[in-house]
């Protein structure tokens, strides 16, 4: 028997993202240096998931929420790009990679998750092709790096979940949003719009196509900030809005709502938004980006 540990590449380092720790850590601290800390410490945060050139100023106003004094574990949910899953998956590896400091999975997290039954494996392969959980990794290193032997990752990819799916992981993941050590990470990107993405949703009260965009957005995350899953489910079926972290968001929100009925109040605010380009006619497209954090009274 082989004892070999299974480390998960940063496959999207020298694309996506700097591969250079040096450069990439000067990045991401002229970001985050630009953020306020205005509703810290973030039970969980959403955060866009597209290469750093596009998103990676918009994320750090959610990344500066975050408090490596209380946080000991970082749940990281993404949605499945590339392979069909109707269910959630967690990862054969023990170690993610990234050019800042390798980051380990929470065994014993993991163990407790796989006993419930309601968790497939997803290959290596699959785990190293996805970005959704990969482009949150940086940012978890570099806010966390004051603790960094003091911490653990517990990365699900998120698949194409009913709503009663969407309740069972919500109430399943309750206990640990419960606790104040724990952080979860959504990761989403907002509306991707244009031909390419089979998705030109055009409001013409709002002017420019890009502010028909905003508009759409704005009006999603106001019902995510009310945090009533029901209302964003039904928000997405009247306006099928192609935000592709929708299955993570509602896992969250049930997570939330579960929670709630136990007298926990909890608070989420949007604090940035932003477009890849601006659309102004048919031929343009564009992806938005959102970040924002929950914090617990």
């Amino acid at each position: 028997m082989s004892n070999r540990v299974v480390c998960r590449e940063a496959s999207h380092a020298g694309s996506w993202y700097s591969a250079s720790g040096s450069q990439l850590n000067a990045q991401l601290e002229g970001w985050l240096s630009k953020a306020e800390s205005s509703i810290r410490p973030a039970r969980a945060i959403i955060a866009p998931h597209a290469g750093y050139t596009y998103c990676g100023a918009c994320a750090a106003h959610a990344y500066k929420q975050v408090d490596p004094s209380v946080t000991r574990r970082v749940f990281i949910l993404g949605p499945s790009h590339h392979v069909p899953l109707s269910r959630c998956a967690l990862s054969p590896a023990e170690i993610y990679r990234t050019p800042l400091y390798d980051l380990r999975i929470d065994h014993k997290v993991y163990a407790d998750l796989w006993k419930t039954g309601l968790f497939e494996r997803m290959s290596l392969q699959t785990d190293e092709d996805e970005h959704s959980i990969e482009m949150h990794l940086p940012y978890t290193a570099k806010a966390m790096e004051s603790h960094k032997d003091e911490f653990s990752i517990v990365p699900v990819l998120v698949g194409a979940l009913s709503e009663s799916k969407e309740q069972e992981y919500g109430k399943l993941l309750s206990k640990y949003l419960a606790d104040p050590s724990n952080l979860f990470i959504i990761s989403s990107d907002f509306c991707h719009w244009g031909q390419r993405f089979r998705y030109t949703y055009y409001d013409e009260s709002q002017g420019e196509i890009c502010r028909s965009i905003e508009h759409l957005d704005k009006m999603g995350m106001g019902i995510i900030e009310q945090l009533d899953p029901m209302s964003f489910t039904n928000y997405l079926k009247k306006y099928r809005n192609t935000i592709c972290g929708r299955h993570p968001i509602g896992v969250l929100l049930n997570a939330v709502a579960e929670l709630r009925k136990s007298g926990l109040e909890m608070n989420f605010s949007f604090l940035n938004y932003a477009q890849s380009s601006e659309c102004r006619n048919w031929q343009d497209s564009s992806v938005s980006y959102a970040a924002g954090a929950l914090i617990a009274h």
